[in-house]
């Protein structure tokens, strides 16, 4: 859905939503000491706290993404209640996906006038099991998930299939690597960085032809959390909100068989219906591409090839630092940071889930002053 266009100054409508602040918890290999998120939360939650001027209690609503299969046991995402308080109760509900599905549901809830602020929050602790097995849970759980298939592996054929098109190739592929990995060294997000180029990554060997190491999302705990208010609370919690004007998901195919898989036509009916068909004035682009060439994809559905005004992932992006049922949330959470921080008056967030990106979400943000 995409919200009209309002002019400068306007007077926020009831209807009206914004991010109006966001925390990560540090992106790591493995954290010690917890089984799952609620150390990780209490941190976040506690900041926002601080720097919104809140207490828990003026919290309306609660959303949280996260997944049964990734920490093991059923019903995980209840012991993340904990990071909150329960008493006195609250209204709380959950997602068993990214974060960024999360925010979705707490902008609908907004936008029914039911509540003026919501927490949205997503967790993953991806060290505690073997992540690439794991992941063959969100394949098609008749014909694929029985098999087992790697993840890695499945990527590797995706991206296969793109160089033989002749759509991309492994020097493209390094070249968006040496960026995330460039930028991670002067990011306080990211889990690792490297002042690095393609020719000496194009030299590491290869752990999933055509994929090498750097091609790749690390393994990362961590965690999210973006608050959102409405209309003129917006106003009352930040300075210069960070408006979300359109939002939109789409889903293809989970048959892998089914679709084509070097393009994204999910990403690209999503873009169209959260920006309006119209790009201008967005220069920040926070890309959810857990593998190189999968951005290669993505900039392609979203019209952002061309685009050198864009900056893509201006915080590392998930290819230094990639918290499963987060990473999506925190791209929406850096593109709204770059709002309200005043790096960008347009911004374009983008959230993916399933296998080689199989959902995607698309969320705009402006900034729109009195």
């Amino acid at each position: 859905m995409t919200v009209p266009p309002r002019p400068a100054g306007f007077v926020p409508g009831p209807d009206d939503v914004a991010v109006v602040g966001f925390c990560q918890a540090p992106a790591v290999r493995e954290t010690t000491g917890t089984t799952n998120g609620t150390e990780m939360l209490v941190p976040i939650f506690q900041q926002l706290y601080a720097d919104l001027g809140i207490e828990r209690t003026d919290i309306g609503f609660w959303c949280s993404g996260s997944s049964d299969y990734l920490s093991g046991r059923a019903f995980s995402f209840i012991s993340s209640v904990d990071a909150i308080g329960a008493v006195p109760p609250i209204d709380e509900s959950h997602v068993e996906m990214d974060g960024a599905w999360a925010l979705y549901e707490a902008y609908v809830k907004l936008r029914t006038e039911e509540t003026d602020t919501a927490m949205v929050y997503g967790f993953g602790k991806s060290s505690a099991g073997n992540l690439r097995r794991t992941l063959a849970m969100q394949t098609d759980p008749y014909t694929v998930a029985p098999l087992w298939p790697d993840s890695l592996a499945l990527a590797g054929l995706q991206a296969r299939l793109g160089i033989e098109a002749g759509l991309w190739d492994e020097r493209a592929m390094a070249e968006v690597a040496a960026r995330s990995l460039r930028t991670g060294t002067g990011s306080d997000w990211a889990q690792f960085g490297a002042d690095t180029d393609a020719d000496a990554l194009l030299a590491e060997p290869m752990i999933a032809d055509p994929l090498r190491r750097h091609d790749c999302p690390p393994i990362t705990d961590g965690a999210a959390a973006v608050v959102l208010a409405r209309g003129e609370r917006a106003f009352e919690l930040c300075d210069n909100p960070a408006w979300i004007t359109g939002i939109s998901h789409r889903i293809d195919s989970a048959e892998l068989g089914g679709r084509d898989l070097t393009s994204s036509p999910s990403a690209r009916d999503a873009g169209a219906d959260a920006t309006g068909g119209d790009l201008a004035g967005i220069t920040v682009a926070e890309l959810h591409a857990p593998f190189t060439h999968q951005e290669l994809i993505l900039r392609r559905a979203l019209g952002l090839d061309d685009r050198a005004d864009v900056t893509i992932n201006p915080s590392g992006g998930p290819l230094v630092g990639n918290p499963m049922f987060a990473a999506g949330l925190e791209r929406i959470g850096h593109a709204a940071a770059a709002v309200i921080d005043g790096r960008a008056d347009r911004a374009l967030a983008h959230a993916t889930s399933g296998p080689l990106l199989q959902q995607n979400l698309v969320c705009v943000l402006e900034g729109r002053n009195r």
